[in-house]
């Protein structure tokens, strides 16, 4: 950086009527992860971000455990020349991540201002979010049991509310536990959307953040009783009423291999252009087939 010609010595010094100040912006380096062809689903992409329709079994960032395979090295090689850099790195901008088996709509930014823009949203946040999730039980006012339970009320139009704080288990670093007192504060709202069995043994639900807490709806669901289907960190395998369903949604539900859920909206305000967008994203195949097996 150069002040009136001459380099900038005290960056702290009081600025001037007059001054001239002269900022060069290297290149962004090559990042040392792999771009690899990986087929993605992309709903929207424009010079700024693109938002992808993320399928079960993908990870979202390479990690030790890992290290390639992810969308990161998906968006490297779709991408390609078109990332302009995020902090000094030619690489996409995560500013929010789903979990590797839940499927869809994540938003991944290609410039700098679009990821500080992006990620300001989701600290305010301001972004829509909205997921479906297929749950043992039906979560219904009705219900005294879940007046008893600690963070869980409910709002107009049977809307379940459930407030805690989320932190890391004690134990197991891997899973995280609600907490009352400290933590990171995490709220999350469902509703039922659709029941099944004769008793209700199971729902589909709407579930939408105010917060984005790591595995947020998993463990607030699993703290009221309400855990998901599939979920083999937080949900359990639940035993239904043999009679409620039929063979084949038994069989279905005992084989789901992943939690059933689906991030199935999400609206934010463009962070360069200012215009409001919002994307929705049909029901993956297999939460389909799930959902025709618990209605026959």
């Amino acid at each position: 950086m150069q002040l009136n010609g001459q380099a900038v010595r005290d960056q702290k010094a009081r600025v001037n009527e007059g001054d001239v100040y002269v900022i060069t912006l290297h290149d962004a380096e090559p990042t040392h992860m792999v771009a690899q062809d990986i087929a993605l689903d992309v709903v929207y992409e424009d010079a700024h971000l693109i938002v992808i329709n993320k399928p079960a079994g993908m990870v979202v960032h390479p990690a030790p455990g890992t290290p390639d395979g992810t969308l990161v090295n998906a968006l490297l090689h779709h991408c390609a020349d078109t990332l302009s850099g995020i902090g000094g790195e030619k690489r996409p901008g995560i500013v929010h991540r789903i979990d590797k088996d839940t499927t869809g709509l994540l938003v991944v930014a290609k410039t700098d201002a679009a990821h500080h823009g992006l990620a300001a949203q989701f600290e305010r946040h301001s972004v829509l979010r909205r997921y479906l999730a297929v749950v043992y039980g039906v979560p219904d006012s009705a219900d005294p049991r879940l007046r008893g339970v600690r963070g869980a009320s409910f709002e107009p139009g049977n809307i379940l509310r459930i407030t805690t704080q989320l932190a890391r288990h004690k134990t197991d670093r891997q899973r995280q536990a609600v907490l009352f007192g400290s933590g990171r504060h995490a709220v999350t709202r469902a509703r039922v959307i659709d029941r099944f069995g004769a008793p209700a043994v199971a729902a589909l639900v709407e579930c939408w953040l105010e917060t984005g807490r790591t595995h947020q709806i998993r463990v607030h669901m699993a703290h009221v009783g309400h855990g998901l289907i599939g979920d083999q960190t937080y949900g359990g395998r639940r035993k239904l009423a043999a009679k409620a369903l039929s063979p084949a949604a038994h069989t279905a539900v005992a084989a789901f291999p992943r939690q059933a859920l689906h991030a199935s909206v999400l609206g934010f305000v463009h962070p360069i252009t200012g215009d409001s967008l919002e994307f929705e994203a049909a029901m993956p195949p297999d939460m389909g087939a799930l959902l025709e097996r618990l209605r026959g």
